[in-house]
């Protein structure tokens, strides 16, 4: 597989690119969603789709690392495309639905989709280039397709990496296959669930549910070690003291289990809630100085491109041009206009309809490009 350099051109887009991305794409869709819906998070997919796409590029004697790139990125969509299971159900909470209607689920997904790539193309350099992390996950992304790039001396013991990295991928699919056969024949229990009262009948109620999962054990080599710990210490910090306090406060009558659950909806996750909230607004405080640097720096290369020294710059930093960019947007406020525009019909709101279509566009703009920023 051939390295990228600054200068070289090379064919990205390819027919089996797009079909072997979009397969990846559709089992790592199908297994975030389950993922998310079974623990509350979901894992990017980036990294596990460089990998798997290197495997199967690599016996393509003819294949890049743009090639690779490529299928790495129509699989990453994966990633953000499942967290429309934390969006999408609220229609059906609140009775807007009595079902999810498919053509009107895939232009929510479609539309939100497209908007937030075009977002984040000026924002690459302040996502990646210019991050002050130390790692950001688009370098890790790319370090990784090098890897599948080795060329020469390094090519021979690199791939033997790459294969025994996949190998530990398919004993690690074998062994939680085992685990789950074991655990649906009721050999042993995947779970140990409890609750009670603390401090007797009169005191707040709290619980426990330790599970063994290999799925699990998966996400949390996907995410990290540090995610994994923020989770612990909120589960600590909710079930053995927020859940006792706030059940303890607001007292009544009944078993500790429906108390407990009770107490943890009404009261505890609101505090969760909160918490992602001012970290999303932290999250967003930071970035303020990088997004004005990387939007400089797509102004700049969009007036290189008009000025006819776009060739100077290295092929690295040729970004789609901003013109395209805001096109490809204003396009994409169409289909987001019907679909508000049919949610304020249909729920009788006839006389406010076009007030609520403008004022959702602007909700849209401002906030799809906060999302982005954060979660691009």
């Amino acid at each position: 597989m051939n390295a990228i350099t600054g200068t070289a051109s090379r064919h990205e887009l390819t027919v089996r690119g797009v079909i072997i991305g979009i397969a990846i794409t559709i089992v790592f869709t199908a297994a975030n969603v389950y993922f998310g819906l079974k623990a509350g998070l979901t894992f990017s997919t980036s990294i596990p789709a460089a990998v798997i796409s290197m495997a199967i590029l690599k016996a393509m004697r003819d294949a890049t690392i743009q090639e690779n790139n490529i299928v790495q990125t129509v699989a990453s969509a994966a990633g953000t495309l499942s967290s429309i299971i934390f969006v999408l159900p609220g229609l059906v909470i609140v009775g807007y639905w009595s079902g999810f209607p498919f053509w009107i689920s895939a232009g929510i997904c479609a539309t939100g989709g497209i908007l937030g790539v075009m977002y984040t193309i000026p924002l690459r350099r302040a996502l990646v280039t210019d991050s002050d992390l130390p790692y950001p996950e688009g370098v890790a992304c790319a370090e990784v397709l090098k890897v599948g790039a080795g060329e020469g001396g390094d090519a021979a013991e690199k791939v033997e990496t790459g294969s025994a990295g996949l190998k530990a991928v398919l004993w690690g699919a074998i062994v939680s296959a085992i685990f789950y056969v074991i655990v649906q024949t009721k050999v042993f229990a995947a779970s140990v669930t409890d609750y009670f009262r603390v401090g007797g009948d009169k005191g707040g109620a709290s619980g426990f549910d330790f599970g063994l999962s290999f799925a699990l054990f998966a996400i949390g080599h996907l995410v990290g070690l540090w995610v994994g710990v923020a989770m612990l210490v909120g589960a600590l910090i909710g079930w053995a003291w927020a859940v006792p306090y706030f059940t303890h406060l607001h007292w009544a009558a009944g078993a500790a289990a429906d108390v407990a659950q009770a107490g943890w909806s009404h009261y505890v996750r609101f505090i969760g809630a909160g918490t992602i909230g001012v970290a999303a607004i932290w999250t967003l405080a930071k970035l303020v100085k990088p997004l004005a640097s990387g939007l400089a720096g797509a102004f700049r290369a969009s007036r290189a491109r008009k000025a006819g020294t776009l060739d100077q710059l290295p092929r690295t930093e040729h970004d789609m041009p901003i013109g395209m960019v805001g096109l490809i947007s204003l396009i994409c406020f169409i289909p987001i206009a019907y679909l508000l525009w049919h949610f304020a019909v249909n729920n009788g709101l006839g006389g406010a309809t076009w007030t609520l279509v403008i004022g959702g566009v602007v909700f849209v703009v401002l906030l799809s490009f906060l999302v982005s920023a954060v979660c691009g």
